[in-house]
């Protein structure tokens, strides 16, 4: 079986099972191999159940989500530093 053969095999596997069982298909639905080459093909499950048009993707991809956390921690950081050097300050100026 070539490549594109496989893929599509791989495809039609996910779209039958989710008719069949009328929900997102598991691992445990499929053989060993057969859950081998879905994820060899498509990638992981959760990107293979996408792929496949099964599932939704995420609204914000994990790498955006990832880039959004550290830029608060980032925020959340500078904004720590301004009140600590308010307070010194304030305390500069309660002493004189």
């Amino acid at each position: 079986m070539e490549t594109d053969e496989k893929k599509q095999q791989a495809v039609r596997w996910l779209t039958e099972k989710a008719k069949e069982l009328q929900r997102l298909p598991k691992r445990g639905d499929f053989t060993c191999e057969e859950v081998c080459l879905i994820k060899q093909k498509l990638g992981p499950w959760p990107r293979a159940l996408e792929a496949v048009g099964l599932k939704e993707p995420p609204p914000v991809s994990a790498k955006d989500k990832s880039r959004l956390k550290r830029e608060k921690r980032k925020k959340e950081r500078r904004e720590q530093k301004k009140r600590m050097l308010s307070a010194v300050s304030d305390k500069k100026q309660t002493k004189e």
